[in-house]
């Protein structure tokens, strides 16, 4: 073991494998808990737009970026690696689980207050989904930046 090669160097690595997956369960939960209060108050006074508007929880809970990035980084990790592919690797992982986080909020927050408004006015339903695809959006990005910065980590000098 040398300097740039510390025997905690894994750890680094393990936990970017576990922030790209916990937090955007956190953020897929809240956005699937919220969006379904939502509902359920808004099928108490229009029980016909239920399923229609159960949108908001699919996209809620397909916020499943996280899981991609976790595997990718838990089959790199090793028992001998360099400091900066821990790191790297760490970055990844709070990149997408971080986007993911935000996007679970973001869609929770606008699938709770659409469907609801929904409800009142069923001419906002388009713009409630426009709405959700752009927050669903912020996740993809974060995975688009956790696969370079895993890429560039794979690339990295290897330690012996």
């Amino acid at each position: 073991m040398s300097d740039l090669c510390p025997v905690y160097s894994p750890f680094f690595s393990a936990m970017g494998c576990t922030s790209a997956i916990v937090f955007t369960c956190i953020g897929a939960s809240y956005g699937t808990a919220k969006s379904g209060v939502g509902i359920s108050a808004m099928s108490v006074l229009r029980p016909d737009l239920m399923m229609r508007c159960s949108v908001p929880v699919v996209m809620a809970g397909i916020i499943i970026y996280g899981l991609v990035v976790s595997v990718l980084i838990a089959g790199d990790l090793s028992a001998t690696m360099s400091l900066a592919q821990g790191f790297t690797q760490l970055g990844a992982g709070l990149s997408v689980g971080l986007a993911g986080l935000a996007a679970g909020f973001a869609i929770g927050i606008v699938g709770d207050a659409g469907v609801r408004g929904t409800a009142q006015q069923p001419r906002l339903f388009v713009g409630m989904i426009l709405i959700l695809i752009f927050a669903e959006v912020l996740g993809l990005y974060g995975l688009i930046v956790a696969l370079i910065m895993n890429t560039q980590a794979s690339t990295m000098k290897v330690c012996h």
